[in-house]
C-alpha cells in the first residue's frame, strides 16, 4: 500500500476517534445554570400502592431552596396541569417520590413528552423511579424501574463521576442509612454518577442482590434522552434527607445541571 493511502486512512481514523471523543464530551458536561428567576414545579402524586411519608418534607425543602436562591416553586398532586399549556411555564419539573400509576390519560403524558423535548429539565427523586411502570417512554426517560429493595439499613454509596455538580459535593465514599433501590429496564445510555454497595459486611438480604454490576448498583444518574435533561437519585427514603445539607446540596448540584439548556446544533 502506498505511503500516502496508509497516511490518509490513519489520519480518516484519528479523526474519527476525535469527533467521537469530543461528542461524549460535548453530552456529558459538568455545566451549571444560575437557579435564580427560574420557576420549578413539585409533583407528588401517587397512585395506588405504597406512599412514602416525606412529601411534605420533600416539598418544603425545594419550598426553602427556592427562598434561598431565588426561585419560584409550586407543588401539585393534580396531574391534570400536564394537558396544560401552563406547564411550560416551568423550567423543571420534580417527581417528588411519585409512584405507580400518576397520569390519567394520553394528554397528560403527551404533555410530559412535549415537556421534555422542549430541552427542560427533569428530576426524579427515590420512588419516583417507581412511577409510570407500564409506560415505557417514562422508565427510559427516568432510567428504569423500580424492583426491589432489601431492609432499610446502612450502606455506602460510591461516587463513580465526581466531576458533576451532585456529586463532586460528595465525600467519595458516603454512608446512608436509606432503601438500597434496585432496578430493572435501566436505559444504557445514562451516565452514572454513584452506586450503593451492598458488599459491607453485616448488610441484609431480603432476596438475592442483583450480581449485574458485580457487588453495587448504580444510584444517581444523569442523561439527555429525548430532547432534554434528567437527573436521577435513588437517595431520599427518610423525612430527614430533607434537612441534611449534603442531601440538599446533592439535590441542589441535579437541579442546577438539568436546568442548562442543551446547545441547538
Amino acid at each position: 500500500m502506498p505511503i500516502n493511502t496508509c497516511m490518509k486512512k490513519m489520519i480518516l481514523i484519528f479523526l474519527l476517534i476525535s469527533s467521537t471523543f469530543q461528542l461524549f464530551a460535548d453530552k456529558w458536561d459538568n455545566k451549571t445554570a444560575e437557579l435564580k428567576g427560574k420557576k420549578i414545579l413539585v409533583f407528588t402524586k401517587n397512585g395506588e400502592g405504597y406512599v412514602h411519608d416525606n412529601l411534605e418534607a420533600n416539598v418544603s425543602m425545594f419550598m426553602k431552596l427556592g427562598k434561598q436562591y431565588g426561585f419560584k416553586v409550586d407543588s401539585t398532586s393534580n396531574s391534570a396541569v400536564f394537558s396544560t399549556s401552563g406547564l411550560f411555564q416551568y423550567d423543571a419539573i420534580v417527581f417528588a417520590n411519585t409512584n405507580h400509576k400518576v397520569f390519567e390519560n394520553e394528554a397528560e403524558k403527551e404533555g410530559l413528552i412535549q415537556f421534555n423535548r422542549q430541552g427542560k429539565g427533569i428530576i426524579g427523586i427515590h420512588m419516583a423511579c417507581g412511577t409510570e411502570r407500564e409506560w415505557d417512554w417514562f422508565k427510559q426517560m427516568i432510567g428504569g424501574t423500580f424492583d426491589y429493595h432489601p431492609p432499610f439499613q446502612k450502606f455506602n454509596v460510591r461516587i463513580v463521576d465526581n466531576e458533576h455538580p451532585s456529586a463532586k459535593v460528595i465525600p467519595p465514599v458516603w454512608e446512608v442509612e436509606d432503601e438500597l433501590y434496585i432496578l430493572k429496564e435501566m436505559n444504557p445510555t445514562v451516565r452514572v454518577l454513584m452506586v450503593s454497595d451492598f458488599s459491607s459486611p453485616g448488610f441484609k438480604y431480603s432476596r438475592p442482590m442483583s450480581n449485574t454490576f458485580g457487588t453495587v448498583f448504580p444510584s444517581v444518574w444523569c442523561n439527555e434522552f429525548d430532547g432534554g435533561r434528567q437527573w436521577y437519585t435513588a437517595l431520599g427514603h427518610k423525612k430527614e434527607n430533607y434537612s441534611n445539607p449534603l442531601f440538599i446540596s446533592h439535590v441542589v448540584g441535579g437541579l442546577q445541571w438539568v436546568l442548562v439548556k442543551k446547545e441547538k446544533r
